[in-house]
């Protein structure tokens, strides 16, 4: 989680005096709106060296390796932060997906209640479930941001492709497999009337879903399952895993399938074919795109630093003495500043009142109505301004005018009134 920066520059706790207070989080960045604190590096560090532990690392071998890797922690920090303040510049919503992938967490870990669920999620990773939220929902945006900024521009010639399938033909041999979203009617505890009127709307809801009505919204709509709030997806079943009925029809029919109402003891259920993988091997087009993304991938990561070097170039960006960023842009300024440290532009009133008024340069302008040579009246002039002021009759309003009158009410009468200094 990112701490806003207007909950200061250092979170403090004050008891009594000046020596009584005590850092409770340091900011060791400041990246535009968002900060940095110490101790979001210090988690990363040590789920880094989690990660390498699984991966059989020990001893001295794994020291080297958290030290080489945790080099890049600020890097990775201040990419993440600028990938996703763009994403926010850019309107790329992810809500959805992010409700996608909570949902199907929350199905493989076999756990129907919430409160359970978040129960599970603080056990697993040590976050609380809005922290782990928001870190699913960094993920998911800061992959949108590259793939719209990077991947979109980067161009893979198709007997590319066509060479990568056929030498790695083994890569793609998929067992059967079916991707469904749900509709739930449900019936429990209600009528034979009102059982009626569930079906009936089951099958208008199957009608709507065929004219191409978004289903995941008619699901988060209507449905009465669980799944209502990850737009009825369900995880991919294998056959044998779903019962007879239904996997009768849904492992033959095509891509976009809505079937009609299936009875079951709780309800009606309406089922879509999102997707659909026959067994063995899977056609050059079902898999275009993934090799694609394979191939892309040696010429990504350099645009991506480009990318985030001139995020970095237009960033407000401050960095804490002894931290270092890896991923620096060259000739950026990126010293902390210390607001603590700034001297205000003005100190006392005393200081103020103190300065001397400088005397204005005056003018003579004549009085209207008589000569050159006659009584003057003297009026200021404004800074910077050699011009003298006009004299000529062309330059006064005449006698009478109601505009010069509203604007000065005292020359209608034939009294001028000097301007004031």
């Amino acid at each position: 989680m990112h701490f806003r920066l207007g909950a200061g520059i250092l979170a403090l706790v004050s008891i009594g005096s000046a020596s009584d207070v005590r850092v409770v989080e340091e900011i060791v960045a400041k990246v535009n709106g968002d900060i940095i604190t110490k101790g979001e590096l210090d988690r990363s560090r040590q789920e880094l060296e989690a990660q390498l532990r699984q991966k059989g690392l020990s001893g001295a071998e794994l020291d080297k390796a958290v030290k080489q890797q945790a080099a890049d922690g600020l890097r990775d920090q201040i990419d993440t932060l600028l990938l996703v303040q763009h994403g926010k510049d850019l309107n790329i919503n992810v809500d959805s997906e992010v409700t996608k992938r909570l949902a199907q967490i929350q199905v493989d870990s076999k756990t129907a209640d919430p409160d359970k669920f978040h129960d599970y999620i603080r056990e697993q990773t040590g976050m609380s479930f809005e922290d782990f939220k928001q870190k699913i929902k960094d993920q998911i945006l800061t992959q949108r941001v590259i793939g719209q900024e990077v991947m979109s521009r980067i161009n893979v010639p198709h007997s590319d492709v066509e060479k990568y399938y056929e030498e790695h033909k083994k890569e793609f041999v998929r067992e059967e497999q079916v991707f469904l979203s749900e509709i739930l009617i449900s019936t429990e505890g209600k009528t034979p009337d009102q059982v009626a009127q569930a079906e009936k709307r089951a099958k208008d809801l199957v009608a709507r879903g065929r004219k191409g009505e978004k289903f995941g919204e008619l699901a988060r709509q209507y449905s009465d399952a669980e799944t209502k709030d990850n737009f009825g997806q369900l995880p991919p079943y294998k056959r044998g895993q779903l019962k007879k009925e239904i996997e009768d029809v849904v492992f033959k029919e095509k891509k976009g399938y809505v079937t009609d109402p299936i009875r079951l003891p709780n309800g009606f259920e309406i089922l879509k074919v999102e997707d659909r993988y026959e067994a063995g091997q899977a056609p050059l087009g079902d898999v275009e795109n993934e090799i694609m993304e394979k191939l892309s991938m040696p010429q990504m990561q350099p645009k991506v630093r480009e990318l985030l070097t001139k995020l970095r170039e237009d960033a407000f960006l401050q960095i804490r003495a002894g931290y270092v960023d890896s991923g620096a842009a060259p000739n950026k300024d990126t010293a902390w500043q210390d607001p603590a440290q700034l001297k205000p532009e003005t100190t006392t009133k005393e200081e103020v009142a103190s300065h001397k008024r400088k005397k204005k340069l005056l003018w003579v302008v004549p009085i209207p109505g008589t000569s050159t040579g006659g009584k003057k009246v003297e009026t200021a002039k404004q800074p910077g301004d050699s011009k003298a002021p006009a004299t000529g009759a062309a330059d006064r309003p005449a006698p009478g005018d109601p505009q010069a009158a509203a604007a000065n009410p005292a020359s209608a009468n034939g009294n001028p009134t000097p301007a004031k200094p």
